[in-house]
């Protein structure tokens, strides 16, 4: 096989970044120092937690303002019940990707990713579905109003981001 047929067979493989690199190559994992270094080296990654937390000051900053501009405890309730709509299945699924999984294959890492993202949902819907029993009398504007610029704050980590 000459050279140009085993170049070609090599950069046919996506995951192979070099020309010299093996698909076969194992991964070590990275040790405490290397972690560090990576994570000091990009420094525009957002943790899930701190999103969590952005969210949640959002929610209850508008729950008070909304309750405050119509002075009506349930316009309040209402929002603040909005945003944990958004907060309670955001914090869910950060723990469920965030916690220590160890080795596990990349198809795990998948599935866990679609589990969770299962869970966030079912936990929205259920909490949607509950709202007018649990909060008396809603104020489904004030509701969705919050949950909508809780939302948004995924938005504004992407663009902190920069990327």
């Amino acid at each position: 096989m000459n050279s140009t047929t085993s170049d070609r067979k090599l950069r046919s493989d996506p995951w192979v970044d070099d020309i010299g690199e093996s698909s076969d190559a194992a991964s070590e994992p990275l040790t405490r120092e290397q972690a560090q270094a990576l994570l000091a080296d990009n420094p525009y990654s957002v943790s899930p937690w701190r999103v969590i937390a952005v969210q949640a000051a959002v929610g209850g900053s508008v729950s008070l303002l909304a309750g405050l501009v119509s002075a009506h405890w349930h316009v309040f309730w209402s929002a603040l019940y909005g945003a944990a709509v958004v907060v309670v299945p955001g914090a869910l699924m950060a723990r469920g990707m965030t916690r220590a999984t160890g080795n596990v294959s990349p198809g795990a890492n998948a599935v866990s990713v679609m589990l969770w993202s299962m869970v966030k949902i079912g936990a929205s819907i259920v909490m949607l579905m509950l709202a007018s029993r649990l909060v008396q009398p809603l104020s489904w504007p004030a509701l969705l109003a919050t949950m909508v610029l809780c939302i948004l704050v995924y938005w504004f980590a992407l663009l902190k981001r920069g990327r």
